[in-house]
């Protein structure tokens, strides 16, 4: 009789805990699967994004911890002696801790995803600082889980911590380039002097900005190769953002040929002035007799295209150019011999173009 009350004193609790443990695993896992079915089923129904996190939580919640928290629970019936506790407890702040890692991940997750596609139609240049966050985010969340679970397994962290800086300042003066890099990216995205998709010029480089890296930003060239520029070095050369270029303006210069009349001379500022006041969205500025050349006597006129576009600015210098032509054909004035019409302004990245100097040499009668 003595063997079997031996047996139902410790064969009791044991199957109470075995049965706690079996039931609080299966229950868990019984709910994990209910929530994802139905929070799957109501996100297809609803416009709102919070039951697809809550659906993404639950998908990311390990059957590991749930045997680690039933285990825990159910051997709290056997009233175990306090070293097996003590490990036990450890066992679960370890899964417990890796598990809330997890979610805080999908959270960080589900607000990058979330906050980039309302700023894409907003803001590019922040959206495009929202991949650095998540990634800076990402790292000191993991850091903590990582210094929690050492914390708990007995492990100094004090210690570890002190080591951590001393070591990092020699991984940072290793990585000096790479960290100058990220933190350019930072710059860019911050002060902004470009966003995604605007064109820009770097040195003799013309590309529309593709993406903004936490090491490198990448052009399309117009030519279609991909341009590759390290931030660090970006942000040392000198940009031109083509998408800010608001009014061209163009200074326009000509020689005519000796011999010539004062007279004729006075009337060219006046046909300059009504040419360029009669072509739509130009604004004329200035037009004067310049100086007296070895060969040819020059004058210089000054004029805004009021738009941007690349396209417009040369149908308005195509029109200027042929209308002024024809009004010194008219006058029987003569372009000097080898004379070179200069228009000097921004020109747009349109194939070959570059911003300088255009010129058209103009062969005298």
């Amino acid at each position: 009789m003595r063997w079997l009350e031996r047996t139902l004193l410790v064969g009791v609790p044991l199957l109470t805990a075995l049965g706690v443990t079996v039931l609080v695993f299966f229950g868990l896992l019984l709910v994990r699967r209910l929530i994802v079915q139905r929070a799957a089923k109501l996100a297809e129904r609803t416009p709102t994004e919070v039951d697809n996190l809550l659906v993404d939580f639950a998908r990311r919640t390990r059957p590991l911890l749930i045997a680690v928290v039933a285990v825990y629970l159910g051997s709290l019936v056997l009233e175990p002696p306090p070293r097996v506790v003590g490990s036990l407890r450890v066992a679960m702040v370890l899964a417990v801790a890796f598990q809330a890692g997890l979610w805080v991940s999908a959270g960080i997750d589900f607000w990058v995803a979330r906050s980039r596609k309302r700023l894409m139609t907003q803001d590019v240049t922040t959206a495009s600082l929202l991949g650095v966050l998540r990634f800076a985010a990402k790292l000191v969340l993991w850091s903590v889980v990582l210094l929690v679970g050492l914390d708990n397994l007995g492990v100094d962290i004090t210690a570890l911590i002190a080591g951590l800086g001393i070591g990092g300042v020699a991984v940072a003066l290793a990585l000096q380039n790479i960290l100058g890099d990220l933190l350019a990216s930072l710059s860019i995205v911050l002060d902004k002097p470009f966003v995604i998709g605007d064109t820009i010029t770097v040195d003799t480089l013309t590309g529309t900005v593709e993406n903004i890296g936490l090491k490198t930003t990448r052009l399309r060239a117009t030519s279609g190769e991909q341009i590759v520029l390290s931030n660090g070095e970006l942000l040392k050369s000198r940009i031109r953002n083509w998408a800010r270029l608001q009014e061209r303006q163009v200074t326009l210069t000509f020689g005519v040929a000796y011999p010539v009349t004062a007279d004729e001379l006075a009337k060219i500022p006046g046909l300059l002035q009504g040419i360029i006041e009669s072509q739509d969205q130009v604004r004329f500025d200035r037009a004067h007799l310049k100086g007296f050349g070895p060969s040819s006597l020059d004058f210089e006129a000054v004029y805004k295209v009021l738009s941007p576009d690349f396209k417009l600015h040369m149908d308005r210098q195509q029109a200027i150019l042929l209308e002024l032509l024809r009004a010194l054909e008219r006058e029987g004035i003569e372009l000097a011999l080898g004379s070179r019409m200069t228009l000097v302004g921004p020109v747009a990245p349109e194939g070959e173009e570059r911003e300088g100097e255009e010129h058209a040499t103009v062969k005298a009668r």
